[in-house]
């Protein structure tokens, strides 16, 4: 965090070193412009706001980007937190990067729910990319201002300080991925872990620490050979040591369910060779030298990844039966791998350079076509920012990247929307294969079509590409519209005849459109539509008509409580008749964003807001209604994995552990194996989220215990609302 004031000579200092024909004029005025516009305004942490655009300033001039980007930088907040005008800016600095400054302004107002939060983040989104396929500086001044946002997030309360972090896992560090920035993506990840879990975090880098001081000479031992070795071949070379980044190990130790002891391969080196011929021949000396792990070679020079990275890479077991990580690669590609798209970013002589097509192709692929929930089109983001790492080929030969778990109708659809929309089967490597098989490197793809076939809605489980969901669903969606709007025009008239009034009538005294107009819906269809998918209850649509006629409760089906307002530990918001149940996939707790959706005949079921269900898109934007918790407290059941050490009297700490934080354990399942270790099942009550999470740290602190995770069911698991 920063204690003293950045200089901005510093900043121009650093710019010179890399563009001596910079515009010093237009940075040192947009410096005092942002000084005198920030004047007397503080931040959270107390210090100066000025700091923060210096900051980000010198993020961006140690990323080598040219004199605009870094002027924006320095006035990237004044349209949002100041007195200045777009009018005041244009006259002071162009259109060009008043341009620049507005696409980056964020929006302001935001609402307490979790739909209202995720328009806003949607839209703000949205925005961001549309103005980045015309000028990717957006991004780039966009990831530095979040970088030291970031850096500086522990000044705010614990709640802004999981949501900002979580928004940075998800969408930012993976926008740097795409775009080459391997430095800053690993720095992003780094600190959203600090905040996301501060437990595990400081566990984990109090232990690096340790194994990093017993380490270092390992480290210099390794590093000594391969110099040697290849000063020996007459190889030029920088070899570089060092322990994979914090974000990178937890990633595994999760993944894998172990603990930091059981992993050895957490060293990394990299060796910088002055050409290509140099990269290969390096590697067949380390290969000489020592064992490699089989499985585990990968060519990125001849293949090159995405986002433009290049590199050999290969793990060996080194000294000792130490397992290693060797990256080979050429000074241009380790400046492209650290700095990405920064790294050819450089404007000069005034004269703008074609964009990289290549580079920010996908931007466009992330916002076309129309997404009207806001989840759709974060969940399309998420989706579309994983790291592609399979290589697929058409029988021409053109390659496509997909993201592992890639099917034949990604590629369908990959290839054109209307291959996609009639695929009926798949040829890999000349052989007939499901349309479920998972595409792998070096696949020969071959699809087969036929005018008579369509999208199912089994499609969107099989689809693992944003593109492909996007179109499965566009065209399910038509289909879905036209039935709900038939069905809503049906269900409207009978609720009408129950209160003497005719549709007929409604329309001609013009009293159908208002009541559209008062639910938010401009059209006449659209309000059918929500009818008929049950997103409108129509004795509260019609109880302006009936104001003398009682309305009478439905009674709750037998087994359920109804989601009335008071006492109801879920409420549906506008709602006043629909059951309400937490689903079984993940369970939620009070303190948990949440959505509900619309079942069949089953009430509103309730995710969090992070379910797998919910994010894979498996449900129809029509059917989610807004809910929060309600002022109800009890006990939630929640179902635990523990993973320990096979020693005495593990059973009996795990209880202690669990009754010191006051949850009640409902059952457990015990089991060891013969390699000393073992599991408990547990089930037990907690009062919400806060507590679960004070119960995970203290059950992980037990010693032995290797991991804690909540889970569920392997029905749970395979829950779809219907």
């Amino acid at each position: 965090m920063t204690e003293t004031l950045p200089r901005f000579e510093d900043i121009l200092e650093i710019v010179s070193g890399y563009n001596p024909e910079c515009d010093e004029d237009l940075l040192r005025r947009a410096y005092v412009y942002s000084a005198m516009a920030h004047r007397g305004q503080v931040r959270v942490s107390g210090e100066p706001y000025l700091v923060h655009p210096l900051e980000v300033a010198r993020t961006l001039a140690e990323m080598h980007l040219d004199d605009v980007a870094i002027a924006t930088g320095l006035l990237h907040d004044l349209l949002e937190d100041t007195w200045v005008s777009e009018e005041e800016l244009e006259e002071q600095f162009g259109e060009h990067i008043t341009g620049l400054v507005k696409a980056l302004t964020k929006i302001t107002t935001m609402e307490q729910s979790y739909a209202a939060r995720a328009a806003a983040q949607a839209e703000n989104v949205r925005r961001m990319l549309l103005a980045s396929i015309d000028d990717v500086r957006v991004i780039l001044v966009k990831l530095a201002d979040r970088l030291h946002n970031m850096r500086t997030l522990g000044y705010l309360h614990e709640e802004a300080r999981r949501r900002i972090a979580a928004e940075t896992m998800e969408i930012y560090a993976p926008i740097a991925h795409r775009l080459g920035m391997g430095r800053m993506k690993a720095e992003l990840e780094d600190l959203a872990l600090s905040y996301q879990h501060p437990e595990e975090f400081r566990r984990l880098t109090d232990q690096l620490r340790q194994r990093e001081t017993v380490a270092a000479a390992l480290i210099a031992e390794i590093r000594s050979m391969i110099t040697t070795l290849l000063e020996e071949n007459s190889i030029g070379a920088e070899v570089r040591g060092r322990i994979k980044h914090l974000h990178s190990i937890w990633t595994k130790l999760r993944r894998q369910g172990i603990g930091l002891e059981r992993v050895y391969d957490f060293l990394a080196f990299r060796l910088i060779v002055d050409t290509v011929p140099h990269c290969y021949a390096a590697l067949g000396l380390i290969h000489q030298l020592w064992r490699p792990v089989p499985g585990r070679i990968k060519d990125y020079i001849a293949m090159p990844k995405p986002n433009a990275y290049q590199s050999l890479h290969t793990s060996v077991i080194g000294p000792e039966g130490q397992p290693f990580e060797v990256q080979i690669r050429t000074r241009d590609m380790d400046e492209i791998a650290e700095r990405g798209i920064a790294a050819h970013w450089l404007y000069k002589e005034g004269k703008e350079p074609s964009q990289d097509a290549e580079r920010v192709s996908w931007l466009r692929g992330l916002v076309e076509g129309h997404q009207e929930n806001p989840r759709d089109f974060l969940n399309s983001l998420k989706l579309n920012l994983y790291p592609e790492e399979v290589y697929t080929f058409t029988p021409k030969g053109e390659v496509f990247a997909f993201a592992r778990g890639a099917t034949p109708i990604d590629f369908a659809y990959r290839v054109h929307t209307e291959v996609g929309h009639h695929c009926v089967g798949a040829r890999i490597n000349g052989k007939l294969v499901p349309l479920r098989t998972a595409l792998g490197n070096g696949d020969i793809v071959e699809i087969l079509t036929s005018p008579n076939q369509v999208p199912s809605r089994d499609w969107l489980e099989i689809a693992a590409t944003a593109r492909a969901q996007n179109k499965i669903r566009a065209w399910l969606n038509r289909g879905e519209k036209e039935q709900a709007v038939e069905a809503g025009k049906k269900l409207l008239e009978r609720e009408c005849r129950k209160i003497g009034v005719s549709l007929k009538q409604l329309r001609e005294d013009e009293r159908l459109p208002q009541i559209a107009a008062e639910h938010g819906y401009g059209k006449e269809e659209d309000l059918l539509a929500a009818i008929g998918f049950g997103r409108i209850s129509l004795r509260d649509l019609l109880a302006p008509l009936v104001r003398t006629r009682p309305v009478t409760p439905v009674p709750s089906p037998r087994g359920r409580a109804a989601a009335v307002p008071e006492g109801s530990v879920i409420m549906v918001k506008g709602q006043s008749d629909l059951l309400t149940y937490r689903a079984q996939c993940c369970n939620p707790l009070p303190g948990d964003e949440i959505v509900g959706y619309i079942t069949r005949g089953k009430g509103v079921a309730v995710h969090a807001a992070n379910c797998p269900n919910v994010r894979k898109l498996l449900f129809t934007a029509e059917r989610e209604v807004e809910v929060e918790w309600g002022g109800v407290t009890g006990a939630f059941s929640v179902p635990l994995h523990v993973a320990f050490e096979d020693t005495p009297g593990m059973l009996a700490a795990i209880s202690q552990a669990a009754n010191g934080e006051n949850a009640n354990i409902r059952s457990c399942h015990l089991s060891t194996n013969e390699g000393q270790l073992g599991t408990a099942d547990l089930v037990v009550d907690v009062d919400g989220r806060g507590h679960l999470e004070k119960l995970l740290v203290v059950l992980r602190r037990l010693a032995g215990v290797t991991s804690v995770e909540p889970s569920v069911t392997t029905q749970a698991r395979q829950l779809r609302v219907l």
